[in-house]
């Protein structure tokens, strides 16, 4: 280990000599030797004094790590590359995360530099300008998680499940979702065209989309053959708890006796408020889900909490390929502790956990720290929920203005008491 110390100074002093870090000093080799082994020797007796009551994070620094590898890969760059005059330093350092985060084969861990960080912050706030939908990889493919309600991406046809082949010309094979959101991602009137496939289809074809500005709407509900309230919940952004809490106040003084909770399409958001909108439903202390972090470690157990007002109503839930995360936890929830039957097609399957990680100079790391379980212990992750009733909703229906998915939801809950 002094050796390895050694070396890793002697390279530095190297480097950064020649490249003016620091100045030239008329000092012989010897000299430098006994001054790299000084200051090697004071590191290591401060280290120990230091390190005493400190904990070593030995998966930070395992005994066999040598960076020799990068650091003589950057000089080597730095030295012979063609365009060495015009290199950005910051860009390699980024590159340099992005690949070592990459290497992990998680989609939903990123590394974010400071503009992509800001898009994410905006995202979750619910206001952006783009084509409005979610977006994601599976089976390492990029496709369509959702379109949102209303937005451009809707209004041109677009569907959960869709395959994105290319964005403007741009293959999307081993891209990341983050470079995917910033290529469709613009000012309000352009252009963006993607290239989609869909099951059934021949052939792939370009879809052209003006972007707007997307205000996305949380909740939305209307009364449904005299006492059935059908609840659409886009997203759990932040403001939707107060939304749907206004939605069921609204209900609450109707004549509805029975609700039909339309979770289709919603790519999830906030994790407290599917928990929270879970306490209308559940009776307070039930688990709504539980945080495995996998290797033994403790789980973390989340429970409802809440006035249980709409317990009594006799509840079905809609759900697709675009329901993922939040809504998957949500309708994983009601199922196991309710009973509640879940009709239209098997979810999207997002059942990690990210957190976010804030960085130096505004960029942050999103990285999957656990995976999402129902109450009965069933994982989310990848495989998604399969209804109970499986109703298709087709390219056909669609266009044709028809939803057979809410008509059967319907029909379902008409004999429920």
């Amino acid at each position: 280990m002094f050796l390895k110390h050694l070396f890793f100074l002697a390279f530095f002093i190297r480097f950064a000599t020649m490249k003016g870090m620091i100045p030239r000093f008329n000092i012989d080799k010897k000299t430098i030797v006994i001054l790299i082994a000084a200051l090697v020797l004071v590191s290591f007796g401060s280290g120990i004094y230091v390190g005493r009551n400190q904990v070593v994070c030995k998966v930070c620094a395992p005994e066999d790590l040598d960076f020799s590898l990068f650091w003589s890969a950057w000089q080597t760059v730095q030295e012979k590359f063609v365009g060495r005059n015009d290199i950005d330093v910051q860009q390699m350092i980024y590159g340099a995360i992005s690949g070592m985060v990459n290497s992990l084969k998680d989609p939903y861990t990123v590394f974010l530099q400071p503009s992509d960080a800001k898009r994410f912050s905006e995202d979750v706030n619910g206001t952006f300008e783009g084509v409005g939908m979610e977006i994601g990889i599976q089976k390492d493919q990029l496709q369509v998680i959702s379109p949102l309600d209303g937005s451009p991406a809707q209004k041109a046809g677009l569907m959960a499940g869709d395959k994105i082949f290319k964005i403007n010309g741009t293959s999307t094979e081993g891209m990341a979702t983050e470079e995917a959101v910033n290529l469709i991602r613009g000012p309000k009137g352009t252009e963006v065209v993607l290239n989609i496939f869909r099951d059934g289809w021949k052939d792939a074809k370009d879809i052209k989309i003006i972007r707007e500005t997307i205000t996305v709407p949380s909740v939305k509900w209307e009364m449904k053959e005299g006492d059935i309230a059908y609840i659409k919940l886009s997203q759990f952004s932040k403001n939707a708890e107060l939304e749907f809490g206004k939605a069921v106040i609204e209900i609450l003084g109707s004549s509805a006796k029975k609700i039909v909770l339309d979770l289709r399409n919603n790519p999830g958001g906030y994790l407290e408020v599917s928990q929270e909108i879970a306490g209308w439903f559940l009776e307070n202390g039930q688990v709504v889900t539980i945080e495995d972090f996998g290797d033994g470690q403790e789980q973390n157990i989340y429970k409802a909490r809440g006035s249980a007002n709409l317990l009594s109503y006799p509840t079905v839930i809609l759900i697709n390929e675009g329901s993922a995360s939040a809504s998957e936890i949500l309708a994983g929830a009601l199922r196991d502790n309710r009973g509640i039957e879940l009709i239209g097609e098997t979810s999207f399957g997002k059942g990690s956990v990210q957190e976010m990680a804030d960085l130096a100079g505004g960029s942050s790391l999103k990285i999957t720290v656990a995976k999402w379980l129902t109450p009965k212990g069933y994982s989310i992750s990848e495989k998604g929920l399969d209804p109970d009733v499986k109703v298709e909703l087709t390219e056909e229906d669609y266009n044709n203005g028809k939803d057979p998915q809410l008509d059967k939801a319907i029909e379902i809950i008409k004999n429920l008491k």
